[in-house]
């Protein structure tokens, strides 16, 4: 059984990405979201270790939103990837219709 509270979509978007990492030192790149839902998203490709609870931001196009850290796997088997979360006062930033795609292709 999934534990997932949200349907997750298979994406692989661009995005820039920005805060502060596990040394207390700013830091800004490009990753790409490998998948999204409605609560948060996957990114992967990070060079910098971030911590869970920390903040980030990220941007696709001309939105961006902050998001918070729950999971990081920087420097174990799945190289530089984080699990967000989406904050409550924060805009929707993915351009993407999730129920409509949930619709398509399923449980997602």
């Amino acid at each position: 059984m999934d534990r997932r509270r949200n349907r997750r979509i298979r994406a692989l978007l661009p995005v820039r990405i920005w805060g502060v990492d596990t040394n207390a030192l700013p830091f800004a790149q490009l990753a790409k979201v490998k998948n999204i839902s409605s609560s948060g998203a996957v990114i992967q490709g990070l060079l910098r270790q971030v911590r869970p609870g920390e903040s980030i931001h990220v941007q696709v196009g001309d939105r961006q939103a902050e998001f918070r850290v729950i999971w990081s796997t920087v420097g174990k088997d799945r190289k530089g990837e984080i699990g967000v979360e989406s904050l409550p006062e924060q805009p929707v930033i993915w351009d993407v219709d999730l129920d409509r795609c949930a619709q398509f292709i399923g449980k997602g």
